[in-house]
């Protein structure tokens, strides 16, 4: 695991939630403030005891989810991968596009059989297979 710095250490620490979690956006934001690559964030997490958790996507976490959106499952499933998966980044580009957001893209995922791989944050490979620990 890379050590942090007092600097990048306060900047974590600024942004855990009232139970001492991170949320699935502030890691990316985090990242970014502390010069890391998202995928690193699941070490540094981890070795602090820090869990990551509310995946915007619905892989784990507490949020609430709205209905899936059939447009979004289409243009979803124009990038499964062995079978219906879709990688996290993948994903997270379809919620930029006009007409998405990331809630809508979770929504649908969590409200259909679409499964997530390759976590950004590195919290999972494959979710069905490796699930996250979100106790």
């Amino acid at each position: 695991m890379r050590q942090l710095d007092d600097t990048q250490m306060d900047l974590l620490m600024t942004n855990l939630d009232e139970d001492g979690k991170l949320s699935c956006l502030k890691a990316f934001k985090v990242a970014r403030l502390i010069g890391v690559k998202p995928k690193e964030m699941d070490s540094i997490t981890k070795a602090l005891n820090i869990k990551i958790t509310n995946c915007e996507l619905g892989v784990f976490g507490k949020l609430k989810f709205v209905d899936m959106d059939d447009k979004i499952y289409n243009k979803l499933s124009e990038n499964f991968n062995h079978g219906k998966k879709v990688e996290c980044q993948v994903a997270w580009h379809t919620a930029r596009e006009k007409g998405s957001s990331l809630k809508k893209v979770g929504s649908t995922i969590n409200n259909s059989d679409i499964r997530v791989t390759h976590c950004q944050l590195g919290c999972f490979y494959d979710e069905e297979f490796e699930k996250y620990d979100d106790a």
